[in-house]
């Protein structure tokens, strides 16, 4: 077979990969942003045990590659779970997968919670309480509104950043994206058209989301402008 009718037969394994690819990024990234949001919130807590627990998660998340993290997920804690109880306690490689790439995600969300809040002017805050609300709805109702539409644009880089690290998923056994191009050159021992189709769906993929977050941006600053 040609470099096209490999292609163009490879698509649909690929499609199927991708398919995967973006469940796992979607359900990371939410995790992330979960975790993210308190994090950050901590990160700019007042109390020092707070704000240092939040630092030493995001500093230890940051400093270790992600496929340590999912190894360590994967196989580490069951091993530890039977060096401890001496029974097996496997856990399901999707689990782990969007385990570990959602605790990862979740630190760098939180520092881009801490810079959008950090981003809104103090005054705000300020003025806020002199209207006699709380730090917290202060927080609520003012500051994170604000600090929301401003960290769109970094929130869509991470979820882009996101769907690319999924390839290390492949690791242990994740048919993502990467894994079904793996398996399907192994079939036709042709990776050159199998991972241009690879590549191109990544492309695809990063292009839609890179365009979907300017779009919503566009539509949030004309808000901003009617109001």
């Amino acid at each position: 077979m040609n470099f096209t009718e490999i292609f163009i037969e490879a698509l649909p394994n690929l499609f199927e990969g991708a398919l995967t690819t973006i469940w796992i990024t979607a359900f990371a990234v939410f995790i992330g942003v979960m975790i993210g949001l308190f994090m950050g919130l901590a990160r700019l807590s007042h109390n020092v045990i707070i704000k240092t627990l939040a630092i030493m998660y995001i500093d230890f998340i940051r400093g270790t590659p992600l496929l340590v993290q999912i190894f360590i997920i994967y196989f580490g804690i069951p091993n530890l779970l039977y060096m401890l109880t001496h029974q097996q306690h496997p856990i399901d490689a999707y689990v782990a997968a969007i385990a570990a790439c959602g605790i990862n995600s979740g630190a760098y969300v939180a520092e881009i919670v801490r810079a959008g809040i950090q981003s809104i002017d103090r005054g705000q805050m300020e003025a806020a309480r002199s209207l006699g609300m709380t730090h917290n709805q202060a927080m609520k109702y003012i500051i994170l509104p604000q600090a929301f539409k401003r960290i769109i644009p970094p929130l869509g880089n991470e979820f882009i950043a996101m769907l690319k690290d999924t390839s290390l998923l492949s690791a242990i056994g994740i048919t993502e994206l990467t894994r079904q191009g793996q398996l399907y050159i192994a079939i036709t021992a042709a990776p050159f058209p199998v991972y241009a189709g690879v590549l191109l769906m990544y492309l695809v993929m990063t292009l839609s989301i890179s365009r979907l977050v300017a779009f919503t941006e566009r539509r949030l600053a004309k808000s901003d402008r009617r109001a």
